[in-house]
């Protein structure tokens, strides 16, 4: 007998109504139909109520927000994973408060930490290596600095990763630069299973708060290779018994931050990784960062005399990754921080612009993460070369201001730090996200953020920075779809479903006219971000699958 033709699975279509609708397809939105994986419809609860009918999943909305959901443009799986499960310092305010904590750590093999930040410390004073060692009882110990650019180690685990003799390896217990790099390598050789676990942790974060996609920036001196094919691997995993099914998680935006010195080696690289990845950019550090005075500066740190912050790649080696990128035609891009930092990626733009044509780099899209501090002219030159800025708001918001850490590390300079106003105006692309787990994966929290930047002439307008965290983070990782990020026809079906206090049209400075909600300005409506309660997230969807939900939606 033949077999038996398979029946195909009908298409769930739903409709979600009685709320508000952010699109730009109709700023009076209040019902949105999705068929499958995509929107079908938005408009109102008057044709809402003629479209309805007993085959449509209904979802009663009950007053609250659906908005395009957001895309964190960097962030670190595994190593949020990592901070979410291991100990949680940035409550710490003292070196014995710090030893307390790993004293109390439970479980077995290396004590994992982050998230301590000594310049909240009354007394800064780190503690050593052999105070760590009897703290735990003589387990290895590895605590990351917030910003994760240097770490404290204990004599067991300096001792296993070779760090003697290593640049950035002192007296004490805090390790920079490659003795930071190896610290961390020794500290990660964890198995496949453990990894997995932790990048699982990491994405179901994501999904409670609103995220569906997240750019993981993996390079050699993070994670291994196989850490980056089980990130990639979430877009493709398909019911393992240890792992989410595909599309129930954020997709997951993969780069390599490898060094490429030619075309072919550009390329031996791609084929090696045995997973497809957006381009060799992310974490390919040009410097470090400010809190641990290695961001690269053109002058000393101002409370560091003598110090200038560190510059691992040449111009020359820059230069020749941007043009063998380019001319095969995907992303490249660094991690850079300071001045000086920035100074040299401009430069080495300027050397493979000479060799393979403005042209081939602009078309490129290449990405620069950070850039925290940029004068004029060097965003006049960003803009020339379209070269996306993916930068973190929250860095302003915890260490920006007259008694911060950016004041104390750069004095009046810090100023002039995360420009995104000036970025805006002189036409730089955009993108944003969180550094995870260097600041949280709370999306508002960094909408707020853009909008009360502590340099009123940086500030934005809540639309621009809701747009920098989502429809933008997908141009920047120029997506396969040019309609993702946005809630209109056709569009993926990619949401989150906000409860909120109030909607309003916000813009930067606060004038009472700019909070307005007059519909005549036609403009869609975001959550008031000074209620004092930040949006609750209800549910988060992913081309019409949904990755999380509080059970309460549709009660």
């Amino acid at each position: 007998m033949p077999d038996t033709p398979a029946v195909p699975t009908p298409r769930k279509v739903s409709l979600y109504r009685n709320g508000s609708v952010y699109t730009a397809a109709d700023p009076f939105a209040t019902a949105m139909l999705v068929d499958g994986d995509t929107v079908a419809w938005v408009g109102s609860e008057q044709a809402a109520s003629s479209i309805a009918d007993s085959s449509m999943d209904v979802i009663d909305l009950h007053g609250t927000l659906v908005a395009p959901g957001f895309v964190d443009s960097h962030v670190h799986l595994t190593e949020t994973g990592i901070a979410l499960d291991g100990l949680q310092l940035g409550g710490i305010r003292s070196a014995a408060e710090l030893l307390d904590a790993v004293a109390a750590a439970a479980g077995e093999g290396t004590v994992l930490g982050h998230g301590w930040d000594e310049t909240l410390w009354a007394n800064p004073a780190l503690p050593t290596r052999e105070e760590l060692e009897r703290a735990a009882g003589g387990r290895q110990v590895y605590l990351s600095r917030v910003d994760v650019h240097s770490s404290l180690v204990s004599s067991s685990l300096a001792s296993a990763a070779g760090l003697d003799g290593l640049d950035g390896f002192a007296a004490g217990s805090q390790v920079k630069r490659d003795a930071h790099t190896a610290a961390r390598r020794a500290a990660r050789q964890l198995p496949a299973d453990r990894l997995r676990g932790y990048q699982q942790r990491a994405l179901a974060e994501a999904a409670a708060n609103g995220y569906v996609a997240v750019a993981e920036m993996a390079a050699p001196h993070i994670g291994s290779v196989e850490d980056l094919r089980l990130a990639a691997g979430w877009n493709t995993t398909s019911n393992p018994a240890d792992a989410a099914p595909a599309g129930a998680v954020p997709e997951v935006l993969p780069y390599w931050g490898q060094l490429a010195s030619s075309v072919e080696h550009a390329q031996s690289i791609l084929d090696g990784l045995g997973v497809p990845v957006l381009g060799l950019a992310g974490d390919l550090n040009i410097d470090g960062s400010i809190g641990s005075r290695t961001a690269s500066l053109r002058s000393d740190y101002s409370d560091a005399p003598g110090e200038r912050g560190s510059q691992y790649l040449s111009v020359a080696a820059a230069a020749a990754h941007l043009a063998a990128c380019s001319l095969l035609g995907i992303q490249a891009g660094f991690h850079v921080i300071g001045d000086a930092g920035l100074d040299a990626a401009l430069e080495a733009l300027d050397q493979a612009a000479a060799e393979v044509g403005e042209q081939r780099i602009r078309a490129a899209g290449h990405r620069f993460e950070h850039v925290e501090i940029a004068d004029a002219d060097a965003i006049s030159r960003l803009a020339r070369y379209s070269v996306t800025v993916s930068a973190q708001p929250g860095f302003d918001a915890l260490w920006g201001g007259d008694s911060s850490l950016y004041k104390q590390r750069l004095g009046q300079r810090q100023l002039g730090m995360n420009p995104f106003g000036s970025y805006y105006s002189a036409g730089v692309p955009i993108c944003f996200g969180s550094d995870s787990p260097v600041t949280p994966l709370r999306p508002w929290d960094s909408v707020r953020a853009c909008l009360q930047h502590t340099n009123p002439a940086e500030q934005i307008s809540a639309r621009a920075a809701f747009l920098g965290h989502t429809r933008a983070g997908w141009r920047a990782a120029r997506y396969r779809n040019p309609m993702a990020g946005q809630l209109v026809p056709g569009a993926p079906a990619s949401f989150a479903v906000w409860e909120v206090d109030e909607l309003m049209v916000q813009v930067s400075d606060g004038r009472v006219q700019s909070w307005s909600t007059d519909p005549r300005a036609r403009t869609p409506l975001l959550p008031a971000l000074d209620t004092g309660s930040d949006p609750v997230c209800l549910q988060t969807v992913r081309d019409g699958r949904v990755l999380f939900t509080n059970g309460t939606l549709g009660a």
